[in-house]
């Protein structure tokens, strides 16, 4: 994917990042990629924590602070200063859009709270990230994304069923959560064009991993528990991974037509036959006596062979990859979701692309992540009015 020039539907609109680590920058990044102008304030000398989380480095840069940072420009401030507050103070007051994820409060104690930026600013939208909530009586616990994981249930559904639980491969309570956070903030911007003020948005990573259970929050509010099942799932079957001759797999059968079709394809023509396993429910409650066979007849074949056979035929499955293979995708490519951007000290970065797209205002990538810092000065001078002086006294005093 080229980086493109489009200027995207958030173009115009001035984001103050206040956020670190994961779910506030990603929060921020989606805001970046559709067009919105973002400043990442960032501790002097040190940066976003992420900076330092590695290996890999690539000329010095983290690539995990790369992969979730880029369209953004970089301010160090040192919060704990008054002069860096009133800066702060001053950007927030042109700005659209804050996001934060420090600790509930944190922001008022420096004087940033959202009641006394919104006074000289009704526009201002302030969005707060954090890991338990506004409120409530855990809202002053901090929240990393494998915590909530684990106190969101995720892990007590994740794992094998006769093992301990597991973290999700990603950071899902912290994506998710900046996804959710970049809709809330959108929202609050639609609610501003009919009411002309700004709100408050408050996103729970808790909240969000809670509203993630769906159908086994059903379960459990029907009176049944949900438990670790592997890769099997609960009310769907057969829809689990197999190994094969040469790797692994997964199989989908999401309906009836599906597995007779499935059956066909797989030389399982007696199980199709049995009116215990005609439909879905019976087929879950018997899933033990069908998956030993259907378990054997996969182990058969390689994995291209099945998926080839079984794609032709309709029946959802596809083969377990790795990262790498699935980066180098050619339907990835041809969907503009990689692309290769110049950094000037980390060089040639890779960066995923942008999944969400529009055919008359799409988003892009404009810049490289940001060095840090590497914005500080013309942000002063351009946005803030400072002199030159003025930034220099601030940098000898060790506010930026």
């Amino acid at each position: 994917m080229p980086t493109t020039p489009s200027r995207g539907p958030l173009d115009g609109l001035l984001v103050l990042d206040l956020s670190r680590v994961l779910s506030g920058p990603y929060c921020t990044m989606l805001l970046a990629d559709m067009g919105a102008r973002v400043v990442k304030v960032e501790q002097p000398g040190r940066g976003d924590e992420t900076r330092s989380w590695g290996p890999p480095f690539l000329g010095g840069e983290s690539a995990y602070f790369l992969s979730i940072n880029r369209n953004k420009e970089s301010l160090t401030l040192d919060l704990k200063r008054p002069e860096a507050v009133r800066v702060a103070s001053s950007l927030a007051s042109r700005a659209d859009v804050l996001v934060e994820n420090f600790r509930p409060g944190t922001l008022d104690r420096l004087g940033l709270g959202h009641d006394v930026l919104s006074a000289a600013n009704p526009r201002l939208i302030t969005c707060s990230i954090s890991g338990f909530g506004q409120d409530g009586p855990k809202r002053d616990r901090p929240g990393y994304d494998m915590v909530i994981q684990a106190e969101g249930g995720l892990m007590d559904i994740t794992g094998p069923a006769d093992g301990s639980g597991y973290r999700l491969g990603v950071a899902v309570a912290d994506i998710l959560t900046g996804m959710l956070a970049a809709q809330g903030v959108l929202l609050a911007l639609r609610a501003r064009e009919q009411s002309g003020r700004g709100q408050k948005v408050d996103v729970a990573m808790l909240d969000s991993v809670a509203a993630l259970l769906s159908y086994q929050a059903g379960l459990q509010f029907a009176g049944q528990a949900p438990r670790r099942m592997g890769n099997r799932h609960p009310t769907i079957a057969p829809y689990d991974s197999f190994d094969t001759a040469d790797g692994g797999m997964v199989l989908a059968v999401g309906n009836d037509d599906q597995w007779q079709r499935f059956c066909t394809v797989a030389g399982l023509a007696s199980l199709a036959s049995r009116p215990e396993y005609r439909d879905n429910p019976g087929r879950v409650r018997h899933y033990d006596a069908i998956r030993a066979v259907i378990a054997e007849a996969m182990r058969t074949r390689p994995t291209a062979q099945w998926v080839e056979a079984l794609t032709e035929q309709g029946v959802p499955c596809g083969a377990v990859r790795s990262v790498g293979e699935v980066l180098a995708d050619p339907q990835l490519a041809a969907r503009g979701m990689i692309a290769h951007l110049e950094h000037e000290t980390a060089g040639p970065i890779g960066q995923l692309g942008v999944p969400i797209k529009l055919s008359e205002t799409p988003g892009g990538i404009r810049t490289p992540p940001p060095r840090l810092g590497e914005h500080t000065d013309r942000i002063l001078e351009e946005d803030v009015g400072l002199t030159e002086q003025e930034i220099r006294r601030l940098r000898e005093d060790g506010a930026i």
